[in-house]
């Protein structure tokens, strides 16, 4: 692998360890960057009712890909933990042999989309708690990663109370319905008020046509005829 280091004179660095730890360090970034990742999603829990079939998601990530990757699902028993499937992708797009170990699990996960998701049917109390979902990847020397998904089982669900957030929503509401209601009001008002003054440009040109009228002046119907000379 060939490595450039942009701006960087060898010549000018204080010690020949110095130039080794920078290249140490550029190959450790572009080799993290290359770590294997397994992933249960944003939200890491689910809330399922007694009796209910959840899925446990998990999908795994590699910027090389992957060569004979083993993963699998774990259940801490109370702090036992308790394999609940096992299998080994050989390469991308194999669709894997999983062994289960638990009863009531079904693999449902598809290579392809990098998903090695679970199914529970008919979860109990005694289902609850955290499963992890675990993976090596032997192509990056036996890189591994982890993540835990928690399964919370109850009698119910619990029934959320609305209450506040209607409050907030019909105050929003009103609020817009109001400065609505000014904006055509203030609108309305304008309307009225250029109408009143257009009138009242008209009454004044029409007094002031009947003043000139009244006192004669030319141009005005009140101009009197020339008077006749006498022969």
């Amino acid at each position: 692998m060939e490595v450039r280091c942009t701006g960087v004179d060898p010549l000018r660095l204080g010690s020949p360890n110095t130039a080794i730890s920078l290249i140490m360090s550029a190959l450790f970034g572009v080799w993290s960057v290359q770590t294997l990742e397994m992933s249960v999603g944003k939200v890491p829990f689910l809330e399922a009712v007694n009796g209910s079939t959840v899925m446990l998601p998990c999908t795994y990530f590699s910027c090389i890909g992957i060569k004979d990757l083993y993963f699998n699902w774990q259940f801490n028993d109370n702090g036992t933990k308790q394999k609940v499937c096992e299998s080994v992708i050989p390469s991308e797009g194999v669709m894997p042999h999983v062994k289960v170990f638990k009863e009531r699990v079904t693999f449902v996960g598809m290579n392809r989309e990098n998903n090695i998701s679970i199914l529970l049917w008919n979860i109990t109390f005694d289902d609850a708690g955290q499963y992890t979902c675990f993976g090596i990847n032997p192509k990056e020397k036996g890189k591994n990663h982890s993540a835990i998904f928690n399964l919370i089982v109850v009698e119910e669900l619990r029934v959320v109370d609305n209450t506040v957030t209607i409050i907030i929503a019909s105050c929003v509401g009103g609020a817009i319905a109001l400065l609505m209601g000014f904006m055509l009001i203030k609108n309305f008002t304008l309307f009225v008020l250029a109408k009143l003054e257009e009138k009242n440009k008209e009454c004044l040109v029409t007094s002031s046509g009947i003043d000139n009228t009244e006192n004669g002046l030319s141009g005005s119907k009140a101009d009197s005829k020339p008077t006749p000379k006498k022969k």
